[in-house]
């Protein structure tokens, strides 16, 4: 940098950018000019370093069913207000919102323009582009501040050409880039110094974290459907009408079962969708869109399979944490066991 202040460009979807909840997700691009929502933060921590000149607006649902047409409206803005590094987000744990962000970080490298996002380690759509400068952030907007300090702190780095160190040092997530550089003690007696403090059960630290997936094994096909007791299991928050158990929009940690008492349909009179993933007031008046009754009754009664369990599992998927996931598939597993149940359909969003 030249000593002038620093031009930011910030990318915000319908939700922060106040102009709407679900019920706009499908909003197309906008540019507004200067900070709105969160960018107003970002410009105060700025302070008479640097300005947010413009920022870019679009729904969730756009931007990720209309991928091209948004990029390319993202490409048009970067170019038309060439700042000298883009924000976006911060993310959280949206996956919509994070696929958006990656994008637009994308986007900015194809351009020769510097960008940054922040959303939790969880965040899916940190596998869409890993290339992405990522920030850290909690799960939600209450660590909106911790993650606008330390997006502003690498944007500052970025926007400055200031050559970046290691992940762990500047604050970002390991984007898998491995670069040659010097160290104090060589290869060789690092590695045997780590193998030396395993073998005594002492604390060690790799210098190539590999991570670790869960190998989950198919299930077997069902041997004969024709004999078969089916159940039906949805993360689409599904509850009986009033939500009497209070199942939360996002980041729910418990999963509920309720009876079917024999019905053919779910009526919207005693079911509605609580979750807060997407727009939900479709699935809230035919809920047999998310959990589709009315077909599974119509497969049963054409003998496709022997017998629908007269009660089904659900949960919400929206920025559900991993550990729960796990325990809500082996509490309800559990429980499809011990009602010999043998298949099971399993319904997303």
């Amino acid at each position: 940098m030249d000593g002038r202040p620093l031009r930011v460009g910030h990318y915000l979807n319908q939700f922060f950018a106040g102009i709407g909840g679900e019920e706009r997700a499908d909003a197309p691009p906008a540019v507004k000019e200067g900070p709105i929502g969160p960018g107003r933060a970002v410009q105060a921590l700025l302070g008479p370093d640097g300005t947010v000149v413009s920022t870019m607006v679009c729904g969730d649902n756009y931007f990720n069913e209309q991928t091209g047409a948004a990029e390319e409206a993202v490409r048009g803005w970067m170019r038309a207000q060439r700042p000298d590094v883009v924000i976006a987000g911060p993310a959280f744990a949206a996956g919509r919102y994070g696929r958006a962000c990656v994008e637009v970080c994308r986007v900015g490298a194809e351009l020769g323009i510097p960008a940054v996002t922040g959303m939790h380690p969880e965040n899916p759509g940190l596998l869409m582009y890993r290339g992405a400068y990522v920030v850290p952030t909690a799960g939600n907007a209450a660590g909106m501040g911790p993650a606008l300090e330390g997006m502003l702190r690498l944007a500052r780095k970025l926007g400055a050409r200031v050559p970046l160190g290691p992940a762990e040092e500047e604050g970002y997530l390991p984007r898998g880039i491995r670069r040659p550089g010097m160290r104090a003690v060589p290869g060789a007696r690092r590695a045997a110094d780590m193998l030396v403090a395993k073998l005594r059960g002492q604390a060690l630290r790799t210098e190539l974290p590999i991570e670790g997936y869960e190998a989950v094994a198919p299930a077997p096909p069902v041997p004969d459907l024709a004999h078969a007791t089916i159940a039906v299991v949805t993360t689409g928050a599904i509850v009986p009408k009033g939500n009497p158990d209070h199942l939360r929009r996002c980041s729910e940690t418990r999963w509920r079962r309720y009876e079917l008492d024999g019905r053919r349909r779910l009526e919207p009179a005693e079911f509605e969708c609580v979750h807060g993933g997407f727009y939900n007031v479709p699935a809230s008046e035919n809920p047999n869109v998310v959990l589709p009754l009315d077909a599974l009754r119509d497969l049963e009664a054409r003998g496709a399979f022997a017998r629908l369990a007269d009660f089904y599992c659900t949960t919400t998927g929206n920025d559900q944490r991993f550990a729960d996931c796990v325990r809500n598939g082996e509490e309800i597993a559990d429980l499809l066991w011990r009602e010999r149940i043998d298949g099971v359909l399993l319904v997303a969003t």
